[in-house]
């Protein structure tokens, strides 16, 4: 057992009596490395915000949280501001990696430009990268683009998703955690007992309100769909927000389908959607491979989603899912056609498909990986 500094960007808030919250799909994650490290320092990014609802409290004294300020944005101000803090940015991990035995540098983030030449330079410490990003997006931004560029040609150990040809031997492939033991026990009991709802379809989307995430292609191809086909579908929930959510909303009040907005929920709510719907429309022009899709997965919701990055590695078309090309409007209209074309059977098949093989999504499995193929220690 011992020590780790994790550096990110991820998003952190505190409550009016002085408790923090951060991302929980990350504070999950972290709340589980526990059982790898004795003590944990977290070093991310403080919002003066409201928490909102998808934030989790960390499990344990045994997490401290280093505060960064909230830094990156879309403005030229906000960019400028990643490069002017540098120096503080540097410091506070420099302070950090005093205490620790191990690091995770979480990529790709504004901060990564300056903090990974900084540890690949001037650090000797023990760590690691976990590049959460699609390791193979063409059009990236040029800061993404640079951090790609800088770990493919250290030499720590980087954690990527999916497999490819070319990718260096110290650029491992990693499964995304986001279940518990008791969570895959209770998606093999759903999966179970669950059926179309007299032939028609619960669907969800879960992400940012925006063109690039695909909500807006979802809508319309939708509204492209024959009568008889929009019939099919009860209901789309849509969880997550943006500053665009009133436009989507106005869009889909024209929709022959159902659409309820929700803005942010809390994880357990979440899956409990999950459970009510038969499947996740993510038609989005760049992922690496999601949490939302193996945690709808294990409940029995089917993945209609974009054939990017590493997806198609664990969803295989018309077995345990559907793909569609990421920015053709026809392709997703298609796959939707598709999807709503299954019958009970059809469907049941393909949520007990052996293709599956959710348990590489469990904080245990990725604990086991981290230990025996980042930190080297024999089990």
């Amino acid at each position: 057992m011992s020590t780790l500094a994790i550096i990110s960007h991820t998003e952190h808030y505190i409550t009016s009596d002085g408790q923090i919250l951060g991302l929980s799909s990350t504070v999950s994650e972290i709340n589980h490395l526990l059982e790898i490290f004795d003590h944990i320092y977290h070093l991310g990014m403080l919002h003066d915000k409201e928490p909102p609802p998808n934030t989790l409290a960390y499990a344990s004294d045994n997490i401290t949280f280093i505060p960064l300020p909230a830094l990156g944005g879309s403005r030229f101000l906000d960019k400028l501001g990643v490069i002017t803090k540098a120096p503080m940015v540097i410091n506070e991990v420099r302070k950090v990696l005093r205490l620790v035995d191990h690091f995770q540098f979480r990529a790709p983030t504004g901060i990564g430009v300056y903090v990974i030449p900084y540890l690949m330079l001037f650090q000797s410490k023990s760590g690691w990268y976990k590049y959460a990003g699609n390791w193979k997006q063409e059009h990236a931004p040029l800061a993404y683009k640079i951090q790609r560029w800088l770990l493919q040609r250290q030499k720590r150990i980087v954690t990527i998703n999916g497999n490819w040809n070319d990718q260096p031997k110290h650029c491992i492939s990693f499964e995304n955690p986001c279940l518990t033991t008791s969570e895959l026990q209770e998606g093999a009991r759903v999966i179970q007992n669950k059926a179309l709802d007299d032939g028609k379809f619960h669907l969800c989307f879960v992400g940012r309100l925006e063109e690039a995430k695909g909500i807006g292609n979802l809508l319309t191809a939708l509204d492209m769909l024959t009568n008889k086909d929009q019939s099919k579908v009860i209901l789309l929930h849509v969880i997550g927000d943006s500053t665009e959510r009133s436009y989507y909303e106005t869009k889909a009040k024209h929709l022959k389908v159902a659409v309820q907005f929700y803005g942010l929920i809390n994880r357990k709510n979440v899956h409990e959607l999950y459970k009510k719907c038969h499947a996740i429309v993510l038609p989005s022009a760049s992922e690496g491979f999601p949490k939302v899709i193996s945690e709808a997965m294990n409940y029995g919701c089917l993945p209609v989603v974009s054939n990017v990055s590493s997806i198609s590695e664990y969803v295989k078309d018309g077995k345990n899912g559907f793909l569609c090309h990421p920015t053709e409007l026809e392709s997703l209209v298609v796959t939707l056609q598709r999807l709503l074309g299954q019958t009970n059977d059809d469907y049941r098949e393909m949520i007990n498909s052996s293709e599956t093989r959710i348990e590489r999504f469990s904080y245990s499995y990725y604990n086991k990986r981290i230990k025996s193929d980042v930190l080297k220690i024999e089990l």
